[in-house]
């Protein structure tokens, strides 16, 4: 009898396995960090057991630590959800010997399927149709660049053991061939602990369909249809969605059909996902398709697939790795309506889907809607949100008759998310949603290149908003913010000196506020304001304007009269200065600019030796007295599966270096100190 599972994993994965097995009437063990010690999922299982340190090394990819708290908690399985250990062979072996049930297929499908190389043989001898490339054993450098002129450009290198984007390089020229493939390899032998690379032809017209598929120890493999990614970006998925649009009948049954054949015969069982590549037509209409490779967990974008079939994959999981048949034939699984995830992350996509840290202020969340409306998340207000781990903040999934209505919904649910005191791509994903391309189903993998100029113009806000950005930065002044970093302080209203109402004796207070709503370093607007304490005038683009507010809720809602216009918003200010605008328009982000802040003695032209985000330093290549070119590379960063090198922004010399391999950084901080090289006479 399998009563207690024990999970291990983190964040809203976790919570969704929880809320399956306790349906089931099956115990949960959380395992948590030294970071997700106070985290949802630890919340929400019936016991949970402290594995370790927050790196993921230290705790989440600890494979006898992990098996040493099932078997403490008298766990009979483990579910490792997706990430961190779930297509691990190494691990799956180690719960075997230890007795425990891998909720996954066995450790020998996980090896064949986890070396994309191998994988391509098999389906080549399956006749499953493969990229054309190159995925032999020869690694050497000239052997690879051979292949790649061979194959012809451009070209795109994978880490054999690769996955969730990552060890993938796009190749234009063959002059640039070795210098990606070497990058390539560092970052597989950092994430994977396997070097090794293939090479395929890359598809610059191409959309990632794949397809869901499960297997049982009675010999039975089903398919439940497929899903569409190729909304992405840096190669991750943004946007998943079930069924495929503008795939034919007779195409969703090839491909679904080729996914069953790839499964079939190895020893599989448990769920699965068959990636295809897909070559396009300018309207996003599939020619061909080829295999890509074999996912052996369960997908982030499962909820699309179960919210179109009525399934619960999970559930199915435990069913399968407790020996049962798969519950369905294939003729008794159908799919009805359009189903469509978001991704949403804690990054600035503004600058290069940075990634964003934090704690979060305020949070609201989407109402779920059974059937329509669903909202997997990891996090609840007040949590910090760290560097050690992925990204994603949360993922809605709506489901509706047709893609349009799903589209159409998934814009309203959109619209009640609010992540204040952490930058997220929520208004990214409202502008994708709103594209023409999208909306006509043209999609491909390069979308978002394609409309990138679109999706990140910023336009200037109008005048009542910000009005409503002075009112929101008063408001928070008044309730005990000091709009410094770190510097709240509980608000008395007894106590006259606490009081921050711009309240004068004998005179008007003037203050100049100055924000900032785009990626530019200098304000945006500037604002002149002559202050009483809830009413005054701002000059706001060389007009004047007479300015009264009043608060009315604690949620930060605000009423504004600005000249002859009223505007009502909410505005959520957090203690890096950041201000959250919500109004019946749509969503702002701005930030109040210090002009006291303290500068450093760096010229612009250095400023890529400042960490362009917090994060943790993976190498540093670099010494005092080094003399180095322009762009070569200093120093690695990490944070949230993102690497970033910092490389010389000009020719010349390492004065001094601040920082070690495994020292955390915060963003902004100096890590090199850098000099012109001396002049040539």
């Amino acid at each position: 009898m399998l009563t207690k599972i024990l999970i291990a994993n983190r964040g809203e994965i976790a919570c969704r396995i929880i809320r399956t097995c306790r349906r089931m009437g099956l115990r949960t063990v959380a395992v948590f960090s030294d970071a997700d010690q106070h985290a949802m999922h630890v919340a929400l299982a019936d016991e949970a057991v402290h594995i370790g340190g927050s790196l993921p090394t230290e705790s989440y990819l600890n494979r006898d630590v992990l098996i040493s708290a099932a078997r403490r908690t008298g766990a009979q399985a483990v579910h490792p959800g997706y990430g961190f250990l779930s297509e691990n062979s190494e691990f799956a072996r180690a719960c075997d010997q230890a007795g425990l049930i891998f909720i996954g297929p066995p450790a020998a499908a996980i090896d064949l399927m986890g070396s994309k190389s191998a994988a391509k043989l098999l389906m080549d001898k399956k006749g499953v149709p493969t990229v054309p490339g190159y995925s032999g054993d020869d690694q050497s450098a000239s052997r690879l660049r051979a292949e790649a002129q061979r194959i012809g450009f451009p070209i795109m290198i994978k880490a054999v053991s690769g996955g969730g984007g990552r060890g993938i390089r796009i190749v234009e020229r063959i002059e640039d061939f070795d210098a990606a493939l070497q990058s390539c390899q560092r970052e597989a032998k950092a994430g994977f602990a396997d070097d090794r690379v293939l090479i395929e032809r890359y598809l610059p017209m191409a959309r990632h369909i794949e397809v869901q598929v499960f297997a049982d120890a009675h010999g039975n493999v089903v398919h439940l249809f497929e899903r569409d990614c190729s909304t992405q970006r840096r190669h991750q998925k943004l946007i998943e969605e079930s069924p495929a649009p503008g795939l034919s009948a007779s195409q969703r049954h090839s491909i679904c059909e080729a996914a069953v054949r790839a499964t079939s015969g190895i020893d599989y069982r448990g769920a699965g996902t068959v990636e295809f590549i897909a070559e396009t037509d300018a309207d996003g209409s599939i020619r061909e398709f080829y295999f890509m490779e074999m996912n052996t967990r369960l997908q982030v974008e499962h909820p699309v697939t179960e919210m179109v079939t009525g399934l619960d994959l999970v559930e199915w999981q435990i069913r399968i790795a407790r020996g049962e048949a798969i519950p369905l034939q294939q003729s008794e699984i159908s799919s009805r309506g359009h189903a469509i995830e978001v991704r949403i992350c804690a990054e600035d996509a503004g600058r290069d889907f940075l990634p964003a840290t934090g704690r979060l202020q305020y949070l609201r969340l989407p109402a779920a809607i059974p059937g329509q409306v669903r909202v997997e998340s990891g996090v609840q207000q007040g949590d910090e949100i760290t560097l050690f781990y992925d990204s994603m903040l949360a993922k809605v999934i709506v489901w509706a008759a047709d893609r349009s209505a799903a589209i159409a919904r998934l814009q309203m649910a959109l619209q009640d998310c609010v992540f204040a005191g952490v930058g997220s791509n929520v208004g990214l994903h409202r502008k994708i949603l709103a594209l023409d391309d999208f909306s006509q189903g043209r999609l491909f993998t390069g979308l978002m290149g394609r409309h990138w100029q679109a999706l990140q113009s910023v336009h200037a806000p109008d005048t009542a908003l910000v009005g409503l950005a002075v009112a929101g930065v008063l408001n928070a002044q008044r309730g005990g913010q000091g709009l410094v970093p770190g510097a709240f302080r509980p608000f008395r209203s007894d106590d006259p000196w606490a009081v921050q109402d711009d309240w004068r004796l004998f005179s008007a207070h003037q203050r100049r506020f100055d924000f900032l709503y785009s990626t530019k370093p200098e304000p945006d607007q500037h604002v002149l304001a002559t202050l009483f304490t809830t009413s005054g005038r701002l000059v706001i683009a060389d007009q004047d304007y007479a300015f009264r507010w009043s608060r009315l809720d604690e949620e930060g809602g605000l009423l504004v009269h600005l000249g002859g216009i009223t505007v009502k918003g909410q505005v959520r200010v957090d203690s890096g200065r950041r201000l959250h605008i919500r109004t019946q328009q749509g969503e702002f982000d701005f930030r109040l600019s210090d002009l006291y802040a303290a500068g450093e003695d760096l010229d612009a032209a250095a400023a890529s030796l400042r960490a362009p985000m917090p994060g943790l330093v993976l190498s540093v290549t670099c010494a005092a007295g080094d003399h180095v070119k322009k762009g070569d590379p200093l120093m690695v960063l990490t944070a949230m599966k993102l690497e970033q090198t910092i490389s010389a922004p000009r020719d010349g010399v390492i004065e001094e270096v601040f920082f070690s391999a495994q020292d955390q950084v915060v963003e902004g901080a100096v890590l090199v100190k850098f000099q012109d090289a001396p002049a040539v006479h």
